[in-house]
C-alpha cells in the first residue's frame, strides 16, 4: 500500500480568486514533497439548470511545475498579445477605467509591499517562485 494519500490536501502558500463573467479562477500555489512549488489554476464554473439549495459546479484544472513557468509565461503572453493585436474591442490593462473590478481579494494584506505597475496589477515575475 503506497503512504500516497490523494485526499491530503497539500498546504497553499498563496491563493487568487478571479471572478471573470460566468467563470471563477483561482491560482493557487502549492509545494511538492520536496518543497517545490507549483501552480494549480482550476476554472469553475456554475452548471445551469441546477438547484439552487445543491449547485453543481465544472471544474478543470492545470498544474504547473517550476520547470514550465517560463515556457508557460512566455506562450500564454504570446497569444494574449496575438489577440490584442487581432482582435477589435479588445480591453488591455492600460485602457481598462476599472483594473480591479474582476478581483475580489487581496493575498498580501499589506499593498506597500506590492510590485505593481501603476495599473493596478501587481508584476508577477514566474523565477521568483523557484528561488
Amino acid at each position: 500500500m503506497s503512504d500516497f494519500d490523494p485526499q491530503q490536501q497539500r498546504e497553499e502558500y498563496f491563493s487568487k480568486r478571479v471572478r471573470a463573467g460566468k467563470r471563477t479562477y483561482y491560482f493557487d500555489v502549492k509545494a511538492t514533497r520536496s518543497n517545490d512549488y507549483y501552480v494549480t489554476i482550476t476554472e469553475s464554473k456554475r452548471l445551469p439548470g441546477e438547484s439552487e439549495d445543491r449547485p453543481v459546479y465544472e471544474k478543470h484544472k492545470i498544474f504547473l511545475y517550476k520547470e514550465d513557468f517560463e515556457k508557460f509565461s512566455d506562450g500564454l503572453m504570446e497569444a494574449l498579445g496575438y489577440i490584442r493585436e487581432n482582435q477589435p474591442g479588445i480591453v488591455s490593462r492600460e485602457s481598462n477605467p476599472y483594473p480591479n473590478s474582476n478581483t475580489n481579494s487581496n493575498p498580501n494584506p499589506n499593498p506597500s509591499n506590492d510590485q505593481t505597475d501603476g495599473s493596478g496589477f501587481t508584476n508577477i515575475e514566474f523565477d521568483d517562485l523557484s528561488k
